[in-house]
Formats: structure tokens, sequence, C-alpha cells
């Protein structure tokens, strides 16, 4: 039993089920209401001046602003619509995967990170890693899962994890301290909760390469003692104990398949 499931066993009445279609309805109601008040946004982000003035909200409000800008020229509402339904289905498949109580706690852990970084540089945030985040640990779920990016092109959710982590690693690389801050902050659900089993799986890869390489050697060395080879393919009677061998003039020892190579002299 993992740390996690203890945890879930004391604490599971914590959980928030449905989690994550709240959080998609509380985006789009956002949108709508920065659309009939333009400005709205600007009294829920994480700007840490104005929760120490009291405006404590804006510690989970952020999290309702919806993401509206995307790799197609499309019109706000458009990628807003992605968003929503974005969060809604990743949302359904890691509470199918995980339960509610982790994915509430793996979300939770990711706000924490995010809001202890906006304090920490004294800047506003917004959740963009904090949505990341989840996107890789659907990936973790559901890797061979296709999406068709922009309604053609298939990709598997490995792939486009893959490719936004690269990005995401070279924005950290080249961005500011406080981006580096922000991602790495808000990463640390990921990491806290697929660290281990990263490290795990890296290990258990150089022990098969290891232990394939030991078998190698120890095969190569088992061809080496062979009593019969054949100058052709380089069969043994360990390789296949079915074979049989047959001496040429030549001194060459062939096996039946390519003895029509040689002329035999004796057996």
């Amino acid at each position: 039993m993992t740390w996690l499931d203890k945890l879930e066993r004391r604490s599971g009445f914590l959980a928030v089920p449905g989690l994550l279609r709240y959080v998609a309805f509380f985006n789009a109601l956002t949108f709508l209401l920065e659309k009939m008040s333009p400005g709205f946004l600007r009294l829920l982000d994480l700007d840490p001046n104005p929760v120490l003035h009291g405006q404590v909200w804006r510690l989970v409000t952020y999290i309702f602003i919806p993401q509206m800008t995307s790799f197609l020229p499309l019109p706000d509402w458009v990628n807003v619509a992605f968003y929503v339904l974005f969060l809604w289905w990743i949302g359904n498949g890691l509470e199918t995967a995980w339960g509610s109580f982790k994915l509430t706690l793996f979300f939770l852990i990711g706000m924490l990170g995010t809001t202890v970084a906006a304090f920490f540089f004294g800047t506003a945030f917004s959740n963009f890693m904090l949505t990341a985040s989840l996107f890789f640990a659907f990936a973790r779920f559901y890797p061979d899962l296709i999406i068709y990016f922009a309604y053609i092109l298939p990709l598997k959710v490995k792939w486009i994890a893959w490719f936004s982590a690269g990005l995401l690693l070279l924005q950290i690389v080249t961005g500011s301290m406080q981006f580096r801050a922000a991602a790495i902050a808000a990463m640390a659900n990921y990491l806290i909760f697929f660290g281990p089993e990263i490290v795990r799986e890296a290990r258990n890869r150089r022990q098969v390469s290891s232990r394939r390489k030991r078998f190698d050697i120890q095969s190569r060395d088992s061809d080496s003692q062979a009593l019969h080879r054949c100058a052709v393919c380089d069969a043994t009677e360990l390789t296949d104990p079915n074979l049989e061998f047959r001496v040429a003039s030549n001194g060459e020892e062939y096996c039946l398949p390519h003895l029509a190579q040689a002329k035999i002299t004796r057996t």
C-alpha cells in the first residue's frame, strides 16, 4: 500500500468528485463575465499584492481564468470552448484512473506550488502550469490514446506530451527566473506523484539492459566453445541442436543446408 493509499483511507472524505468539471464550468462562466464586463479577469488573477491587502479570493479564483490562446488563429470563444472541453475530458479520465481523492490532492498540491512561487517572487501567476501538469498526468495513464489535432492529424497523447515537455524545458532554460520558479513549483505535484515511479522505471531499464548485455556475452562465450561451426552461416550445434555438420576437402566445416558449397571428403 502506497502513502497515497494510506492517506486516502484517512482523509478520503476530503475528495471533491467531479472537481475538474466544476473548474471547467467556472472557466466558461468567467469568460462570459469578462465579455460582459471587460477587465473582470484582473480581479481574479493570482497577484500577491492585492492578496496581502485583503483580496484573499485570488488564492482560488485564478484557476477559473480560461486559457484564450492556442497554436491556431481562432476566436477567443473557440479557444475557450476547446479549453473547457479539454478540462472536462482529462478530468473524467484522471478521475477514472485515480479516483476523486488522488485527483483532488494532485490539483491542490499544484495550486499550492503555484501560490508559493507567486508570493516568493511577488508577481502575478496564471494557471497555465497547473493545467500542463494535469495533461502530463493524463498522458501517464493514456499514452496511446489518439487525439485528432485540428480534426485532421491523428496524434497519440504521449507524443503531444513529449512535445509539450520539450517546449516547456526550452522555456525553463531560456526563460526568466520567475518562469522557472512557476514551472518547477507548479510541477511539484507531478514529481511527487510520478517521480518515484519514473525513477523505478529508469532503474529497471538499466537493469534489463545490463542483464541483456551479460546474456549476450555469455552466449558468445558459449558459441566459442562449440565443437562444430558452419563456415558459411556460423551456426553451431549449440545454436541449433538439430543441425548436422560435414568437413570439406578445404578443411572447413559446413552444416547440411550449405553442404552444396563444398565437396565432402570425410564425415
